[in-house]
């Protein structure tokens, strides 16, 4: 879909085209069709993501916790389950697994969402020493940081839609 055809959309045909790039947050797209037209594809993207900045905290606490836990083999979306086997994460062996399982439980019982990364253009190992290096983080910083991570994966899927 280009651009141009974007902004020609009406609300619900907008939600319907973008707005599963924040996953299982529709609402950052209903309210970023408001801004339009977006004159650039950053343009586009940043107005996305100004949606999220200005959403309330608990807004933005439920959009974290709208993701999959990295690595699971529970069913997630099927954009999350494409980036997740392109990073390798598919292909875990059962120790790497273990230990992404017990890492996956420790970072979401300290910070009370899943850890997110953006996993594009990585590997399985940069993606578990994140994750261990992660868990040293204060809740206020690793909240941040976890936004940072949805604002490129957003980017990254809107990179796979928008020609």
């Amino acid at each position: 879909m280009t651009l141009t055809e974007l902004n020609g959309l009406t609300q619900v045909q907008f939600v319907e085209a973008v707005g599963w790039v924040f996953e299982h947050s529709p609402w950052v797209a209903e309210r970023a069709w408001r801004k339009r037209p977006f004159i650039s594809f950053d343009d586009l993207s940043t107005r996305m993501i100004q949606e999220v900045q200005a959403a309330s905290p608990d807004e933005q606490f439920a959009l974290l916790q709208a993701h999959p836990d990295l690595g699971t083999r529970a069913k997630v979306s099927t954009s999350s389950a494409a980036e997740q086997s392109g990073a390798g994460l598919d292909q875990l062996s059962q120790e790497e697994y273990e230990d992404l399982l017990r890492l996956n439980r420790e970072y979401r019982n300290k910070f009370g969402f899943p850890f997110l990364f953006a996993v594009k253009g990585s590997d399985k190992a940069a993606i578990l020493e994140a994750l261990k290096r992660r868990l040293k983080s204060t809740p206020e910083q690793e909240f941040q940081v976890a936004l940072g991570h949805v604002f490129r994966i957003a980017r990254f899927r809107l990179e796979d839609t928008i020609t």
